[in-house]
Order: C-alpha cells, then sequence, then structure tokens
C-alpha cells in the first residue's frame, strides 16, 4: 500500500512538504495504473514547483522502497499563493485515487 502524509504547517495552515512511502501492489510492476497515478502527479508536482516557480526543495527518495520525502526548503515559499495551489491540487488528485482505490492508497496530514 502507498500512504501520502502531507506536513501541514501549525503556525501558517499550509502544506509545507509532504512523504510517499510504500508500493500500491495494485498489479505486477509496469502495469500497476495506481503507482503509476500516484507517481506521475508527485514527480509533476515536484517538477512544477521547480521549473514554473523556481521553488528550492529538499528531496530524499528510494525508489526500490517507495520513499520519497519532499519539504519546501524556503519558510518564504509557505505561504505564495502559487506553491499553495500547486500543492493543493496535488493533494486533490492524490485524494481522488484514494477514494478509488482504498486498499491501495491511503492518506494523513501531520502538524509540524
Amino acid at each position: 500500500m502507498i500512504h501520502v502524509n502531507f506536513k501541514i504547517s501549525s503556525e501558517l495552515d499550509c502544506i509545507i512538504g509532504f512523504k510517499v512511502l510504500g508500493h500500491a501492489f495494485y498489479d505486477e510492476s509496469g502495469k500497476d495504473i495506481v503507482c503509476a497515478a500516484c507517481s506521475i502527479l508527485t514527480i509533476n508536482t515536484i517538477n512544477s514547483l521547480e521549473n514554473l516557480l523556481k521553488i528550492e526543495y529538499k528531496l530524499k527518495q528510494d525508489e526500490e522502497k517507495g520513499r520519497m520525502i519532499f519539504d519546501l526548503k524556503n519558510k518564504g515559499d509557505y505561504t505564495n499563493h502559487d506553491v499553495q495551489l500547486l500543492l493543493a491540487s496535488y493533494r486533490l488528485g492524490i485524494s481522488t485515487i484514494a477514494k478509488e482505490y482504498p486498499k491501495h492508497l491511503t492518506i494523513s496530514t501531520e502538524e509540524v
């Protein structure tokens, strides 16, 4: 199962990062539509933040273990409208997948 944990700033009430952990196991590798959908949304969000908004971030990943930890690097970006719009869009997309495939994807939030 894939688990996505959104890190929320308790002070600013905004998304400041996320963790994606695990594997969906919906189907075999190369045919797993849940894994593919989550991967595309995650990578596209990070690429959009980097290439369109020039946002700096910290990223740790281990593809074999299915682990990706993303954090905004600069606190000044936490309340940036465009940053929050992209992160909210990511959360909406992941939530939609989780509703359709609850045995393969779960979501949680963590206040930091």
